[in-house]
């Protein structure tokens, strides 16, 4: 009879700490990006095309991760924060030692546009926009135009 009662007893913490376990495992991982948002990334740094990534939490603090299209081992990464009513500031550091500041305004709460300055020169950007809705916002270089190739972007003449 007292193995029965400690059996019954033991049954539902067993379940509430399989349950509470379960819950963790599920919610760490999922709750860790649940506030944030990722966005594409289209920038021109001096003569330059990138593309890459923004992730920004809902608080206005981010990050910043992109790459040349033309030589992929030249990337870039930085932090940012922002917010609706000031805009936002960000710095950029990237594996070729060039460095830049640069400011944006949301468009969205899921896009934006920006400029900075960059050692080659301007740099622009947008983010969580299509190649047709960031034309306005790009600074490309004399002669240049984006063009969509298959699923890339290219920087032509």
């Amino acid at each position: 009879m007292q193995a029965e009662d400690n059996a019954s007893c033991m049954r539902p913490l067993l379940l509430t700490c399989l349950a509470t376990l379960v819950f963790a495992a599920w919610a760490g991982p999922a709750s860790a990006g649940f506030l944030s948002a990722t966005r594409s990334v289209i920038a021109i740094l001096g003569t330059n095309l990138y593309v890459g990534d923004a992730e920004g939490d809902l608080d206005g603090a981010g990050t910043l991760a992109i790459y040349a299209q033309a030589d992929p081992g030249i990337t870039c990464t930085g932090a940012f924060t922002s917010s609706a009513e000031a805009g936002g500031v960000g710095k950029l550091r990237c594996s070729d030692g060039a460095t830049s500041k640069f400011r944006f305004q949301r468009l969205t709460i899921f896009s934006g546009q920006g400029r900075g300055e960059y050692k080659q020169g301007s740099m622009s950007f947008t983010y969580g926009l299509t190649l047709e809705e960031s034309t306005p916002y790009l600074v490309l270089p004399p002669g240049k135009r984006l063009l969509l190739r298959g699923k890339a972007l290219a920087l032509v003449d």
